[in-house]
């Protein structure tokens, strides 16, 4: 739920198939994007005053990246580079603290949990007969 790779990997080192992991790959995705859009403005809140207390400034380089990324790429953007780069959470609170609605958020990170889902779900599961150690047979 926290790191998206880590659903496909368990998945297959359990031996599952596809679409068992690729079902909680993305369900475990969106448990996540559900609760922290339902946090999202308390924890806009709470990052706010936590680089105010420490006397952080408001953009450093990588939040002047993700503001580049949102303003050519708008929702869609943050959603398609939330499982590749920033964790489910992250992707999250970035997308509520820089203004988007609770359910652009939740259709967004859903067709990007699936894409994902599936590209990864595919990869490792056919990864299985490399003999790889931490995905198993």
């Amino acid at each position: 739920m926290v790191k998206f790779f880590g659903g496909p990997l368990t998945g297959a080192a359990l031996g599952l198939n596809f679409w068992q992991t690729f079902g909680l790959t993305v369900g475990g995705m969106m448990t996540s994007v559900t609760i922290f859009s339902l946090l999202g403005s308390a924890a806009t809140r709470y990052y706010a005053k936590r680089r105010r207390e420490k006397n952080k400034p408001m953009f450093n380089k990588k939040s002047r990246r993700i503001v580049k990324v949102w303003q050519k790429f708008g929702m869609g953007g943050i959603a398609f580079l939330t499982p590749l780069i920033l964790s489910p959470i992250i992707g999250t609170i970035i997308a509520t603290v820089l203004g988007a609605k609770r359910g652009q958020i939740l259709l967004h990170m859903l067709w990007s949990a699936v894409l994902w889902g599936t590209i990864f779900t595919f990869a490792l599961i056919n990864l299985r007969h490399w003999d790889i150690p931490f995905i198993g047979k």
